[in-house]
């Protein structure tokens, strides 16, 4: 993945931190459900990253 890839992750990144922001604010999330579920994405951006680097 060269710097374009890396880019689109990055804006990927930001939408989806918005929109989980607005789906925390509709269905009243606590702030540890709100880390879980950004550490779970962070994983799985990352493990998918690796991948595409080999």
């Amino acid at each position: 993945m060269d710097n374009g890839g890396l880019i689109l992750l990055i804006f990927l990144a930001f939408l989806f931190a918005w929109g989980l922001n607005r789906l925390r604010k509709m269905l009243r999330l606590g702030p540890l459900a709100y880390a879980g579920v950004m550490i779970t994405f962070v994983i799985v951006v990352l493990a998918l990253y690796t991948q595409t680097q080999r």
